[in-house]
């Protein structure tokens, strides 16, 4: 493997910083919006399942927009596809005004919908312009850098979510015997709890927002390269079936469905695990902040690990260690199953990056659209919390306390993301 070969060239550097920091911002939003899945299941008074349909909104705006943002984008330019996404992105944020103000939980899941409209032009588009942004032999180890700034605004939000809204809300004070206040309260108290609680959620939003437009201006006043063939032509129909007749892509579209499904329940769903072992919500939103740290600490290693091991090889060992820890999750009742979830993080690190770069490899001029079917399977994310919410509100299955057995649906994640890590370094070479 040649190692020599620039990741990025000087000429290119700010424009990768700029378009690096986009990571970040899509990483703020998934992350300070995963804990609103327990905060909205207290202050709204709904089941686990039900308030994962904040996440089925969240990530549900991916696969609706995404094929849409890359016809855009090859339409336009890459440039264009990022300000329309920045535009959504701000729209959605602020939409959490209204929302909080009519104390609707649809409202809410609404304002998550079209802000990640946003989030998939964004997704669609500055992925394949970094792996655009040099050689090709360096295209995965690029994307693998540039998705390493993703945790840190990851991190952000989880911090804002633990410090400045879950410390914050009324609803998750609980009594000398750990049980909920809130539900022992009036309706009128209720309301006014519910009320201030949905204020703490709303103003990191709408701040979040003004930062987005704040973005949305430097870009849009900056120089970005434009993409090297400028063929704006548009011949979906031909790519789709190329696209469908390439089993590598294929394959890694399925592996990043079940990725995403498997990093959002894990980072969902330890506020829940962490509960049942009589841990409140601010403490719990902690170990999931550690597990990000782990993740981001493991992005850089993982990253720099590329530039001696083949990558294949590395996504196969990585999810297979996925598969022996979330056993433990399942299997291990107390601290130590939480410890085995925070370790969880360490392996899904590479995964996202490592699955998009390998399955666009080679695909030229359908690169576009095939970073959509990719930015589209983030429905993952949409699909599987509701799930595994609803095995949560059973109480006990087979045995064990129902929020550990759940995690048997990430487990059956990481099985075929190994499967497709094999198939990958061993049948498509």
């Amino acid at each position: 493997m040649n190692t020599k070969s620039k990741v990025v060239s000087r000429e290119l550097l700010v424009p990768f910083i700029l378009i690096t920091s986009l990571f970040s911002l899509w990483g703020f939003a998934n992350d300070i919006t995963n804990p609103m899945v327990a905060a909205f299941k207290t202050v709204m008074e709904i089941s686990n399942a039900k308030a994962a349909l904040i996440q089925f909104a969240f990530y549900g705006g991916y696969a609706t927009m995404a094929i849409p943002a890359a016809l855009y984008v090859k339409r336009y330019s890459y440039k264009k596809g990022i300000l329309v996404g920045l535009g959504l992105y701000a729209l959605g944020a602020l939409l959490f005004y209204p929302a909080a103000k009519y104390e609707v939980f649809e409202f809410f899941l609404l304002s998550l919908y079209i802000l990640t409209f946003g989030l998939a032009f964004l997704e669609t588009t500055a992925n394949p312009y970094i792996l655009s942004m040099g050689d090709e032999e360096t295209a995965t180890r690029r994307l693998n850098l540039a998705q390493s700034f993703n945790p840190m605004g990851s991190l952000l939000g989880m911090f804002v979510a633990s410090n400045f809204i879950l410390t914050s809300l009324q609803s998750d004070v609980r009594n000398d015997a750990g049980d909920l206040v809130f539900t022992t309260l009036s309706a009128a108290e209720k309301a006014a709890i519910r009320t201030h609680d949905l204020a703490v959620i709303r103003d990191p939003y709408i701040m979040l927002g003004f930062v987005v437009i704040a973005m949305l201006l430097v870009i849009f006043f900056f120089k970005m390269p434009k993409r090297k063939d400028p063929d704006h032509t548009i011949h979906a129909m031909d790519t789709f079936r190329r696209l469908i007749a390439n089993v590598k892509y294929r394959e890694g579209v399925i592996a990043q469905v079940f990725y995403v499904a498997a990093q959002i329940m894990c980072w969902t769903f330890i506020i829940q695990y962490a509960e049942n072992l009589g841990i409140n919500k601010a403490t719990a939103q902690n170990y999931n902040i550690i597990a990000m740290g782990i993740f981001l600490s493991s992005r850089f290693i993982s990253t720099m690990l590329m530039k001696y091991l083949n990558s294949r090889l590395l996504l196969t060992a990585f999810a297979i260690g996925g598969f022996v820890l979330t056993m433990g999750v399942i299997f291990i009742q107390g601290m130590a199953g939480l410890y085995c979830l925070i370790g969880v993080s360490a392996f899904m690190s590479l995964m996202f990056p490592t699955i998009y770069g390998i399955a666009l490899e080679g695909l030229g001029e359908d690169a576009t659209l095939g970073a959509a079917g990719l930015v589209m399977a983030i429905v993952g994310g949409a699909l599987m919390p509701p799930l595994q919410g609803a095995i949560i509100d059973l109480g006990t299955v087979a045995g064990l306390p129902a929020v550990n057995f759940s995690f048997i649906l990430p487990l059956i994640c990481f099985v075929i993301i190994a499967i497709y890590g094999y198939r990958t370094l061993k049948v498509h070479l």
